[in-house]
């Protein structure tokens, strides 16, 4: 999942993670597959329902509306289309869509007779159909779409049971083509809940915008505060590499209570309004761009002393560790080594003990 080109990627966005650089473990689990066919009108129901999910991260309906009438053509025509992939939730029955929303969203939209915001004519299509919405279809012309065959290919994990780790490699492997979804973007699609949802509206909090800068195309700011969160509740037991790590963590965390996540946003907000009137626009850059490193390991040590630190303790803490040459330098190579975080994460708690 890691890669030079997503290193560069973050690093040309004013954000320098060397995280992004650690070479893929082997994994191996345990998943059931099979095969369902759904009928075009079934899976309007189970769109217009909830029952089928897409994603909401940076991918939205891309194609136009002569696209999408070819698509409808060929349900029209009888023609065999490509199958959809669908990963089934155990305990809500329900279904995210792994590939194939441009299909389903056409389908929804052809139903629901809108195109955006314009009414979904055919554009471009032979006739009989050609400018027709499918109310104005004939009888059987709707009858042939709706009784239309869509071949599902639907898994599950089996194994491991604690994360659902599948479906971040098949998804990045499925939607390979094209831009790269980064490490986020994906964690956002299979890791959905409330306390993802925490998380886009803590990116939204005006002292940490100024803190990190502009919204990140690739969603890096939203991942920084699963770090900051990851790294504060469970710092202590990281593991290698990252991205499993925040997997993991952002899974573990859906599942706390509301009062948790609520305290856990007061949280954040206090450690970033602290942090933005001590520190500035340099917090956490100590060469330039954002340093990851910098920030997992002073940013949540500030979360877990917001009782007693205050504007001149963590300026003079924090320029003590800047000019700290073996901190520095486990903020700058193999960075997400577990003992370059342990190192990182002791030096800054016995700098922070003598204030």
């Amino acid at each position: 999942m890691a890669s030079r080109d997503e290193y560069e990627i973050a690093l040309s966005e004013g954000v320098e993670d060397e995280s992004l650089l650690e070479p893929e473990g082997a994994r191996r689990f345990s998943i059931t597959s099979y095969g369902a066919d759904y009928t075009v009108d079934s899976l309007v129901k189970r769109m217009r329902g909830g029952a089928f999910t897409i994603p909401s991260f940076q991918r939205r309906f891309v194609w136009s509306q002569k696209h999408g009438s070819r698509f409808i053509e060929s349900l029209l025509m009888g023609l065999p289309i490509p199958s959809i992939f669908l990963y089934k939730e155990s305990e809500t029955n329900q279904h995210l869509v792994i590939d194939g929303q441009q299909r389903l969203r056409t389908l929804q939209a052809f139903y629901d007779g809108t195109f955006g915001e314009k009414k979904f004519r055919l554009l471009g299509v032979r006739e009989p159909w050609n400018n027709k919405s499918y109310d104005e279809l004939d009888t059987s012309d709707q009858l042939k779409i709706d009784d239309s065959i869509v071949h599902a290919i639907i898994f599950r994990q089996d194994s491991p049971m604690d994360v659902l780790d599948s479906i971040y490699y098949v998804f990045e492997r499925i939607n390979s083509g094209g831009i790269r979804l980064s490490p986020q973007e994906i964690r956002n699609c299979i890791s959905a809940g409330r306390f993802i949802d925490l998380v886009k509206r803590l990116n939204e909090y005006n002292d940490w915008r100024n803190i990190f800068g502009p919204l990140n195309k690739r969603a890096k700011d939203e991942e920084l505060i699963i770090r900051f969160f990851a790294m504060l509740r469970d710092g202590d037991n990281y593991y290698k590499p990252m991205a499993k790590f925040l997997n993991d963590k952002s899974a573990q965390f859906n599942k706390l209570s509301q009062i948790e996540l609520q305290d856990m946003g007061a949280t954040f907000r206090k450690a970033s309004s602290l942090v933005w009137e001590a520190l500035g626009p340099a917090a956490f850059r100590p060469n330039g761009p954002l340093n990851a490193a910098v920030f997992d390991s002073v940013f949540p040590a500030i979360g877990a002393r917001l009782t007693s630190l205050n504007v001149q303790v963590l300026r003079l803490a924090y320029d003590e560790l800047t000019n700290n040459r073996d901190y520095m330098r486990y903020c700058e190579r193999a960075t997400s080594d577990e003992d370059a975080v342990r190192a990182r994460r002791r030096i800054v708690n016995e700098t922070f003990a003598r204030y």
